[in-house]
């Protein structure tokens, strides 16, 4: 089996934009998947995120998101490097600076198949939320949208599922 650290694409880098994702073990897959393709996180609005820098929640609520997100995460909370931004607005704001190009991956009548996304560029990956996915307003705030073709009976992907898909194409 290849290792993604013989490929190129490793030299690209990519970050996974978590928008409201509720679900700590959620985000700890998240971290996860992170962890796997060489990804950094951003942690944005209401997703539950480890203690950090800065942190203005109550002890025991971050205490407890840092405990849950470690369930799934087993110890890449620990390795990933992750942000926070309460706003999405905001957090694109830092990444354009930082020359990032912002792809949504939602079902979108303007989105494209995911299987046709190549990273040549630092990239931001922007999921949305467990039900609602990401909204107008998000979509909009970011360079292209790409969605995961779906073949079963179900509309979509569990969004730590569909981070692994997504990463996984970044890569590719």
């Amino acid at each position: 089996m290849s290792k993604f650290h013989d490929k190129k694409s490793m030299d690209v880098k990519i970050c996974l934009l978590a928008v409201d994702v509720r679900s700590a073990h959620n985000v700890g897959s998240l971290f996860r998947s992170c962890d796997g393709f060489g990804a950094e996180l951003f942690l944005v609005g209401i997703s539950p995120r480890p203690n950090g820098n800065d942190d203005n929640r109550l002890p025991h609520i971050a205490k407890k998101a840092h405990k849950d997100i470690a369930k799934t995460a087993l110890g890449a909370e620990e390795t990933v490097t992750w942000r926070y931004a309460e706003t999405l607005s905001e957090c694109i704001a830092k990444l354009k600076v930082e020359g990032y190009k912002i792809i949504a991956v939602e079902q979108d009548k303007t989105s494209s198949s995911l299987y046709e996304l190549s990273c040549t560029q630092p990239t931001a990956l922007v999921l949305g939320r467990e039900v609602e996915g990401l909204n107008p307003t998000e979509i909009d705030l970011c360079d292209d949208v790409y969605e995961i073709p779906m073949s079963g009976a179900k509309e979509s992907f569990n969004v730590s599922v569909a981070a692994g898909i997504a990463l996984y194409q970044a890569r590719a």
